[in-house]
């Protein structure tokens, strides 16, 4: 995992999540933004929450539900800060999921 670069690109070993590991992190910032590989089983709903950053979600592979409709793969799903919600899969999913902090007065 790294934070982010001072300037200019940075190339990500993303290579994919190990066979018995749920989440590979490839952004880490202190300032709040998060990057990842997310691998969940088979789940029914889980508890109800909301996030203070910007949540943003690529479906790779599988499926995943929440209150709202269910996702597939090449799914997109953009959640506001405060959004509650609670989530699950019928067969296990994996996806990219970023979070970033909200600015206020930004459009």
């Amino acid at each position: 995992m790294t934070g982010l670069p001072q300037s200019g690109s940075v190339k990500i070993d993303a290579g994919g999540i190990e066979p018995d590991a749920e989440i590979r992190s490839l952004i880490d910032d202190p300032r709040g933004y998060r990057t990842m590989l997310l691998k969940i089983e088979a789940s029914p709903l889980g508890e109800l929450h909301a996030h203070e950053e910007i949540e943003q979600i690529y479906v790779l592979e599988g499926d995943f539900f929440d209150d709202d409709a269910s996702y597939g793969p090449g799914d997109f799903v953009l959640r506001m800060p405060g959004a509650m919600h609670r989530a699950g899969s019928k067969q296990g999913c994996t996806m990219l999921i970023t979070y970033t902090p909200f600015v206020e007065g930004h459009s």
